[in-house]
């Protein structure tokens, strides 16, 4: 599996409530997206960064979403370039499902 951390950088900070109102607004795109596990949204402190954590069946997934026009959609909605980093999860510790994964 693959992790992918989306960050980008806010013009103005944001409240929670009004991530929630725009993450909110974008989260149905993904439900059912090829190859994705799960998505965390995420709002860094003092509301100035935010993006998104993403769970990847494989890179190759991970890849086919952030295409060029997803990220100059990014780039216009909030006004900065995503910063798109991967990193490979070899080993998955499940709590829900009382389970460890490797892969």
């Amino acid at each position: 599996m693959i992790i992918v951390m989306v960050t980008f950088k806010l013009p103005v900070a944001w409240s929670v409530e009004e991530a929630s109102k725009v993450f909110e607004a974008t989260a149905p795109k993904y439900l059912g997206r090829e190859g994705l596990i799960r998505k965390h949204y995420y709002l860094i402190g003092g509301g100035d960064r935010a993006g998104g954590i993403y769970l990847w069946r494989s890179r190759s997934d991970a890849e086919a979403c952030y295409t060029r026009e997803w990220q100059a959609m990014v780039t216009e909605k909030y006004g900065a370039p995503p910063e798109i980093q991967y990193m490979i999860c070899p080993v998955t510790v499940d709590n829900i499902a009382h389970r460890i994964e490797t892969n």
